[in-house]
């Protein structure tokens, strides 16, 4: 039976294919997100087994929580104490023995989802799933993170880094000994109708590259890049202006308020924001201002063929490598001993991510017995399954947490390709190439060659469509021939070594602030926001990152031209010259990826901030608890992570109350609005009804005009053929069909659409607001007209949806969330979906709410992001913090731990979470005792 190797890279394995770069020899057709492989061959083995899906196989995978267990390569006993949800606490001796046991207990609950994850690291799904991830792996083989990782792990990362990574792989490695793939998960069994497919061993490499699909998740404003240039074939620059509006600084203030950037040159001391965004341009100045950016050398027909085929590939990687739209953040705050009824910090973070099954997070405690220079963890928290150490929570002495900062951290650079070189500042430079092979389940290898520029990896490569695009696109006369075409490469900081798995460990052994600024100092990538608090009652708040620095002409709002150097990277902005906030006077900090800096900051971070509604909101929660000297408990922000107050309702349902409609229909559901608290619960009928009004309002007003590459697959509207100075006539409009996946369309809601309608709402004749008339509903030529319009349309959508009984609606039955295991769930025989996935459970909350359960509007109501986790911790008791995580610790389908907090985490409770030993002991309900 064929075994998992690890060696892929330039490996000859089978016949080659003789292909090209970008020659596939494939039809592209639809991939599908979702990582899609099942075939019918599984449901017959099914049947033919008959009895082979038994309740002894369902739970030969289940782990061993009691008892005892001999571990070959532990230096002394290791204590495993499960609480009721299965959470584990581990006591060690010895940081090897630690993590070891780490790498033990989460293989022993997640393993196939760590082999998962692995293979996709490292562009090697294929090897488990067959032909249908041929796609996938070609472009993260291009992407190259497994390469990278193991770069990092041989030339970056310390002694003690590589040796917790080591003791962690033969943790794992010591569970996968002597056991066949249906005794590690029922997925292995399934497979195995299918393929012979083994697991090989884990490697520290492994666990680096994991970071990597983190940071391509959190990669900042890549696809406003893309949306902005595919705009250009239907707007002009005023319009894609309009759609993406400065900042507002006056109204949403950014994290840092009284904090300093330069430890070398004295305090920045930042006062009140005096404008609202640098708005147009390409300049990087001192202005950090939202804008739409203007890029010079290559045209908008230009940019537009290559981007609609790299974003085509993009909507069709794996759920789990991240969802490419707006909208997706994360909340953190922490507020200082002088507001809390403890007199000592609380801080809460819950970051927002795609919904997976199970959890991307995995909760757990790793303790040394006593804490000295032999074992140096007391730390408590959530981490990643495959990677030792805890990523957000807390020790002995300090907690902090994790926003997404948005810095622009990628630049998309159009390429001229000229023979065997791509053209760079007059002169053809030969590519960096490698050759790749990919080992397919049951089918032949394939090759690829992989070319890079100065600027990075040549995506356009993946696609049939980008070559052929590239080389019929037009330029303008500032840049060089067509030639043999146009590709589009990839510039990011993540795709160099770092030293972020350092930091992991820095943070988690951290004593105070000095300690803490010094771990963050190794955070490179991705760039985040940390928050801080200390036992001591201290707060604060970090920028770290390798953030680059670019030249005047370009800002990173649109791709560049790769030929001119004029537009590279001219270096890294200087740790010291970064951000920060040390217990600032008003006694809080909220991060919810909202601008980091203000206006005089004097770098460009990203010209793409969240525009601060659910930062404003938070902000508004806090001083309304702590007005004339009021304190604020653990439970307080429980509360505040389940705001349901929507911004934009707000903002528009005082005018939709003004609309007269003479439909007695729309008028009963226009009433729900009468007295409504904008309050997005699960069983509002209010809620219901406004989304669908929003989602029109947007549909109306800016889906329709905009490109197909932007709007959701399917949806046709006939448009004026492009290049017409005027409005066609009907005899003339063309039918066009949007070609994008419907929960990355545009537009989809979010806070910057907010803002959009707001800057909007005055001008009540811009022809934003003009519709023609479809079918029996009335054109709109106004503001108004529009609304009218809209609230007819919702009327009618939620009686086909909901019912024609409007006291029957309720948010929750629009806005549902299914859980699916993002392998064998997904697309596969209805027995293993049912065996697999979980689902529904009806929501309150909604887009940029601060319990932000993420939906797109151009593509429905259903969410597509969730607060992955929510926790509170308590600095004055640390036992009294309070955790819960999307799912379960469990990635086994029928274990009692597969989604047994999904059910209180959706009505927003919080499970206590035990953190010193005699609290540990009380909850402990299994005790696993692992021995060398």
């Amino acid at each position: 039976m064929p075994t998992d190797t690890t060696a892929s890279t330039g490996q000859q394995a089978g016949a080659s294919t003789g292909q090209q770069p970008g020659k596939s020899g494939r039809k592209k057709g639809r991939r599908g997100r979702l990582i899609v492989f099942v075939l019918v061959l599984v449901l017959i083995g099914a049947v033919a087994y008959g009895g082979y899906w038994s309740v002894s196989t369902v739970r030969a995978s289940f782990p061993q929580t009691k008892g005892s267990i001999t571990l070959k390569g532990l230096t002394g006993t290791v204590d495993v104490k499960r609480d009721g949800y299965g959470i584990p606490q581990i006591y060690a001796s010895s940081d090897e023995d630690l993590f070891m046991a780490q790498g033990y207990v989460q293989a022993q609950d997640r393993f196939y989802e760590m082999d998962v994850r692995r293979h996709m690291t490292a562009g090697r799904l294929s090897e488990m799933f067959g032909e249908s991830q041929i796609d996938n792996d070609e472009f993260l083989r291009t992407l190259g993170w497994d390469r990278i990782a193991e770069e990092e792990y041989e030339k970056k990362l310390s002694p003690a880094t590589k040796k917790y990574l080591q003791a962690y792989a033969e943790g794992v490695n010591a569970y996968l000994e002597g056991k066949e793939g249906k005794e590690i998960s029922l997925e292995y069994a399934a497979l195995g109708f299918e393929n012979d497919y083994r697991p090989g061993k884990w490697t520290p490499v492994d666990s680096v590259a994991w970071l990597k699909a983190m940071a391509w998740d959190l990669r900042g404003n890549m696809q406003d890049e893309i949306d902005r240039a595919l705009m250009t074939s239907r707007l002009g620059p005023k319009q894609i202006a309009d759609l993406y509006p400065a900042y507002p600084y006056s109204r949403n203030k950014p994290v840092v308020q009284e904090g300093q950037y330069n430890q070398l040159t004295g305090a920045y001391e930042q006062g009140e924001s005096t404008g609202a965004g640098t708005g147009t341009g390409t300049g990087t100045g001192t202005g950090t201002g939202t804008g739409t950016g203007t890029g010079t050398g290559t045209s908008g027909s230009s940019l537009e063929s290559q981007l609609t085929g790299l974003q085509e590939v993009l909507q069709d990687l794996p759920t789990a490598v991240g969802v490419n739209g707006d909208g997706i953040g994360s909340n953190s705050w922490v507020v200082s001993g002088e507001h809390t009824i403890t007199g000592k910090p609380l801080l809460a973070n819950d970051p927002h991510l795609s919904a997976s099954l199970p959890s991307v997070w995995y909760q757990m405690g790793l303790h040394c017995r006593s804490v000295s220079a032999e074992c140096r963890y007391d730390v408590s928290g959530y981490t990643f399954a495959g990677m030792p150490g805890v990523i957000i929570g807390h020790n002995q002495d300090i907690a902090w947490g994790l926003t997404n900062s948005g810095v622009d951290v990628t630049d998309l650079y159009l390429e001229k390709i000229t023979g065997d070189g791509y053209q760079y500042d007059g002169k053809v430079v030969p590519f960096k190439t490698r050759e790749e092979t990919i080992k397919v389940a049951g089918g032949k290898a394939q090759k690829i060659v992989v070319r890079e520029t100065n600027n990075g990896p040549l995506l356009s490569d993946r696609s049939d469509d980008l070559v052929k695009t590239g080389r019929k696109a037009t330029v303008d006369s500032a840049a060089p021939d067509r030639g043999d075409g146009y590709g589009v490469a990839l510039r990011w900081t993540a795709l160099d070594a770092g030293r972020t798995m350092d930091s992991i460990f820095a943070m988690n052994r951290a004593k105070d602030w000095d300690d803490f600024r010094e771990a963050a100092t190794l955070f490179e990538v991705p760039s985040q926001n940390l928050i801080y608090a200390d036992t001591e009652d201290h707060i604060g708040y970090t920028l770290p990152g390798k953030i680059p620095t670019r030249a005047e002409k370009h800002d990173g709002s649109i791709p560049a031209p790769g030929w001119d150097p004029a537009y590279e990277w001219t270096g890294w902005i200087e740790q010291d010259a970064l951000p920060y906030e040390y217990d600032p006077d008003r006694g809080y900090i909220v991060t919810a990826n909202q601008a980091v800096v203000d206006e005089d900051y004097p770098y460009t971070l990203t010209t793409d901030w969240g525009y601060g509604a659910r930062s404003q909101r938070i902000t508004e929660l806090i001083k309304s608890k702590i007005k004339d000297g009021g304190k604020i408990s653990t439970d307080d922000m429980r509360q505040m992570q389940l705001d349901n107050s929507s911004t934009i309702a707000k903002l528009l349902v005082p005018h939709l109350l003004k609309i007269d409609t003479e439909d007695a229909d729309v008028r009963e559901a226009q009433k729900l609005l009468e007295g409504w608290d904008y309050t997005q619960d699960a069983d509002s009928a209010a809620a219901a009804y406004f989304n669908s009004v929003w989602r029109n309002i947007l549909k109306l007003a800016f889906g329709h005009k905009l490109p197909k590459e932007l709007r959701v697959k399917g949806q046709c509207v006939w448009v004026d053929p492009v290049n017409t100075t005027g409005p066609a006539d009907e005899a003339d409009k063309v039918r066009e069909c949007g070609q994008r996946d419907a929960d990355q369309a545009q537009p989809d809601g979010g806070d910057r659409w907010f803002e959009v309608v707001r800057k909007l709402m005055d001008q009540e004749d811009s022809s934003w607001w003009k519709t023609p008339k479809s079918g029996t509903r009335p054109d709109a030529d106004n503001r108004d007209e529009l609304f009218k319009r809209a609230l007819i349309d919702a009327r009618w959508e939620l009686t086909a949806k909901l019912g024609k009984d409007i006291d029957s609606w309720s948010w929750g039955r629009l806005h549902r969330l299914f859980l699916d295991n993002q392998t064998l769930g997904t697309e596969g025989p209805d027995f293993l979906q049912y065996m697999l996935n979980r689902g529904p459970w009806k929501l309150g909350g909604g887009e940029a709410t601060v319990n932000a359960t993420g939906w797109n509007a151009a593509g429905g109501y259903d969410v597509v992001w969730v607060p992955s986790m929510r926790m509170v911790v308590n600095l004055g008791d640390l036992d009294k913090s309070r955790w819960i995580n999307l799912t379960g610790a469990s990635g086994h389908a029928y274990s009692a731990h597969y989604v047994d907090q999904t059910d209180k985490w959706a009505e927003g409770e919080l499970l206590e979470w035990s953190y010193s030993e005699k609290a540990v002991a009380d909850s402990t309900s299994d005790t696993l005792l692992l021995k060398p």
